[in-house]
């Protein structure tokens, strides 16, 4: 029997190099070590990529940047600048997603209003908006150079 507040881990890991959690209040992921954390970290962001997936605006973004990533390579005179043409696209993403974690905090806690609530979403959104006034900027001077210049 675990002591109060502790969760009891026995039996989740095989793995005779990793310390007894039974002792200690840890989450399994922060106990592994080398490849087996790589490994498993990946298996989550995928599952955060997955589970943005869910969200309109990512979907969206996710396509945009199947075209835009392309023609990055192809508008970028050097290798400077496909990075920053690719990086404003991904820039995007991250934000989006990172936003999505807030929203989905928030949410978890509850439906009903809260004045720290709106503000955390509304600076979610802001950080968005923001990403894509700079993605959009950069986008336009680079095919303006590219195109017009």
């Amino acid at each position: 029997m675990p002591a109060p507040g502790r969760a009891d881990v026995t039996g989740l890991v095989d793995n005779q190099h990793m310390p007894d959690l039974s002792k200690h209040n840890v989450n399994p992921q922060k106990a592994r070590r080398g490849l087996s954390r790589i490994w498993h970290a990946l298996g989550y962001s995928f599952e955060g990529l997955r589970a943005g997936w869910h969200e309109t605006a990512f979907r969206q973004e996710t396509l945009a940047a199947v075209v835009l990533l392309p023609l990055s390579l192809w508008i970028g005179r050097h290798w400077v600048e496909t990075a920053l043409l690719a990086g404003s696209v991904l820039l995007v993403m991250i934000v989006e997603l990172l936003n999505t974690g807030i929203e989905t905090a928030i949410d978890r806690i509850g439906p009903e209003w809260h004045d720290l609530s709106k503000r955390a979403k509304d600076m979610g959104s802001a950080a968005v908006l923001l990403s894509l006034l700079l993605c959009a900027g950069i986008w336009a001077a680079a095919i303006y150079q590219h195109l017009l210049a």
